[in-house]
Protein backbone atom coordinates (compact mmCIF):
# COMPACT_ATOMS: atom_id res chain seq x y z
CA UNK A 1 0.00 0.00 0.00
CA UNK A 2 1.01 3.51 -0.90
CA UNK A 3 1.78 6.16 1.82
CA UNK A 4 -1.02 8.45 0.45
CA UNK A 5 -3.32 5.40 0.39
CA UNK A 6 -2.47 4.68 3.89
CA UNK A 7 -2.79 8.28 4.80
CA UNK A 8 -6.31 8.28 3.20
CA UNK A 9 -7.21 5.37 4.93
CA UNK A 10 -6.53 6.87 8.26
CA UNK A 11 -7.90 10.03 7.52
CA UNK A 12 -11.20 8.27 6.37
CA UNK A 13 -11.18 6.74 9.41
CA UNK A 14 -12.40 9.96 11.39
CA UNK A 15 -14.66 10.83 8.85
CA UNK A 16 -18.57 9.12 10.24
CA UNK A 17 -21.10 10.11 11.91
CA UNK A 18 -22.03 14.06 11.95
CA UNK A 19 -18.60 15.32 10.23
CA UNK A 20 -20.33 13.33 7.04
CA UNK A 21 -23.33 15.74 7.73
CA UNK A 22 -21.45 18.90 7.79
CA UNK A 23 -18.32 18.32 5.27
CA UNK A 24 -17.94 16.97 2.43
CA UNK A 25 -15.49 14.52 1.88
CA UNK A 26 -12.86 16.24 0.03
CA UNK A 27 -13.11 18.98 2.35
CA UNK A 28 -12.31 16.51 5.56
CA UNK A 29 -9.78 15.55 3.57
CA UNK A 30 -8.42 18.71 2.84
CA UNK A 31 -9.13 20.31 6.18
CA UNK A 32 -7.12 16.81 7.42
CA UNK A 33 -3.93 17.47 5.23
CA UNK A 34 -3.96 21.12 5.79
CA UNK A 35 -3.89 20.70 9.66
CA UNK A 36 -1.27 18.04 9.40
CA UNK A 37 0.83 20.23 7.04
CA UNK A 38 -0.05 23.47 9.44
CA UNK A 39 1.24 21.36 12.39
CA UNK A 40 4.39 20.58 10.74
CA UNK A 41 4.58 24.14 9.53
CA UNK A 42 4.51 24.61 13.55
CA UNK A 43 7.03 22.76 14.94
CA UNK A 44 9.51 23.50 12.02
CA UNK A 45 8.72 27.51 13.05
CA UNK A 46 9.24 26.57 16.08
CA UNK A 47 12.21 24.94 16.29
CA UNK A 48 14.15 27.56 13.87
CA UNK A 49 13.02 30.25 16.22
CA UNK A 50 13.62 29.16 19.39
CA UNK A 51 16.23 26.67 19.24
CA UNK A 52 18.43 26.54 15.62
CA UNK A 53 18.52 30.09 14.82
CA UNK A 54 20.83 32.42 17.60
CA UNK A 55 20.36 35.53 16.29
CA UNK A 56 18.26 38.59 16.16
CA UNK A 57 19.31 39.77 13.11
CA UNK A 58 20.81 38.18 10.34
CA UNK A 59 23.03 40.85 7.78
CA UNK A 60 23.06 39.00 3.99
CA UNK A 61 24.73 42.07 2.62
CA UNK A 62 22.11 43.74 1.29
CA UNK A 63 19.41 43.39 3.74
CA UNK A 64 18.93 42.48 7.42
CA UNK A 65 16.46 39.51 8.11
CA UNK A 66 14.81 39.16 11.74
CA UNK A 67 14.52 35.88 13.17
CA UNK A 68 11.16 35.65 12.88
CA UNK A 69 11.19 36.10 8.95
CA UNK A 70 14.19 33.97 8.59
CA UNK A 71 12.51 31.22 10.05
CA UNK A 72 9.48 31.56 7.81
CA UNK A 73 11.90 32.02 4.96
CA UNK A 74 13.61 28.83 6.07
CA UNK A 75 10.12 27.06 6.69
CA UNK A 76 8.35 27.86 3.38
CA UNK A 77 9.91 25.79 1.26
CA UNK A 78 9.38 22.49 3.58
CA UNK A 79 5.65 23.04 4.17
CA UNK A 80 5.15 24.55 0.61
CA UNK A 81 6.75 20.45 -0.59
CA UNK A 82 4.68 18.67 1.87
CA UNK A 83 1.49 20.74 1.44
CA UNK A 84 1.72 20.10 -1.93
CA UNK A 85 2.03 16.25 -1.96
CA UNK A 86 -0.90 15.89 0.69
CA UNK A 87 -3.24 17.95 -1.04
CA UNK A 88 -2.03 16.55 -4.73
CA UNK A 89 -2.26 13.19 -3.31
CA UNK A 90 -5.16 13.05 -0.68
CA UNK A 91 -7.16 16.32 -1.38
CA UNK A 92 -7.50 16.44 -4.92
CA UNK A 93 -6.25 13.38 -5.84
CA UNK A 94 -9.02 13.57 -8.97
CA UNK A 95 -8.05 16.90 -10.81
CA UNK A 96 -7.74 16.57 -14.31
CA UNK A 97 -4.25 19.08 -14.49
CA UNK A 98 -1.24 17.82 -14.81
CA UNK A 99 1.52 17.31 -11.84
CA UNK A 100 3.51 20.17 -13.32
CA UNK A 101 0.29 22.42 -13.86
CA UNK A 102 -0.81 22.00 -10.33
CA UNK A 103 2.42 22.27 -8.79
CA UNK A 104 3.09 25.40 -10.94
CA UNK A 105 -0.36 27.05 -9.34
CA UNK A 106 0.08 25.44 -5.85
CA UNK A 107 3.28 27.16 -5.74
CA UNK A 108 1.59 30.78 -6.75
CA UNK A 109 -1.46 30.69 -4.37
CA UNK A 110 1.44 29.45 -1.59
CA UNK A 111 3.44 32.67 -2.08
CA UNK A 112 -0.15 34.70 -2.25
CA UNK A 113 -0.40 33.15 1.51
CA UNK A 114 3.30 33.80 2.43
CA UNK A 115 2.73 37.18 1.75
CA UNK A 116 -0.47 37.22 3.79
CA UNK A 117 1.58 35.46 6.12
CA UNK A 118 4.78 37.83 5.97
CA UNK A 119 2.50 40.85 6.54
CA UNK A 120 0.13 39.20 9.19
CA UNK A 121 3.91 38.33 11.00
CA UNK A 122 5.32 41.96 10.79
CA UNK A 123 1.69 43.41 12.45
CA UNK A 124 1.66 41.15 14.85
CA UNK A 125 4.89 40.73 16.29
CA UNK A 126 6.54 44.25 15.29
CA UNK A 127 3.09 46.14 15.84
CA UNK A 128 1.42 44.07 18.34
CA UNK A 129 3.94 42.52 20.49
CA UNK A 130 3.02 39.23 19.92
CA UNK A 131 5.39 36.36 20.42
CA UNK A 132 6.52 35.24 17.32
CA UNK A 133 5.87 31.89 17.39
CA UNK A 134 2.18 32.75 18.87
CA UNK A 135 2.13 35.24 16.32
CA UNK A 136 2.78 32.70 13.49
CA UNK A 137 -0.08 30.37 15.21
CA UNK A 138 -2.47 33.59 14.48
CA UNK A 139 -1.05 34.51 10.94
CA UNK A 140 -1.73 30.58 10.14
CA UNK A 141 -5.48 30.43 10.99
CA UNK A 142 -6.16 33.35 8.59
CA UNK A 143 -4.22 32.20 5.66
CA UNK A 144 -5.93 29.04 5.90
CA UNK A 145 -9.57 30.01 4.23
CA UNK A 146 -7.68 31.98 1.45
CA UNK A 147 -5.64 29.11 0.56
CA UNK A 148 -8.99 26.35 0.80
CA UNK A 149 -10.41 28.67 -1.44
CA UNK A 150 -7.92 29.09 -3.99
CA UNK A 151 -6.41 25.27 -3.88
CA UNK A 152 -10.22 24.26 -4.64
CA UNK A 153 -11.75 26.86 -7.39
CA UNK A 154 -7.91 27.42 -9.16
CA UNK A 155 -4.88 25.10 -8.13
CA UNK A 156 -6.54 21.78 -8.22
CA UNK A 157 -9.80 22.97 -10.31
CA UNK A 158 -11.96 19.86 -11.52
CA UNK A 159 -11.03 17.72 -8.76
Amino acid sequence: MKLAQLITRLIDLFYVGPIRKLLPQQTFRYAACGGGNLVINWIVYALLYDVLLGFDYLNLGFVYLSRHTAALGITFPITLLTGYWLQSRISFKGSPLSDRVSLVRYTISTLGSLAINYICLKLFVEWCHIYPTWAQVLTSLITVVYSYLVQKRWTFKGA
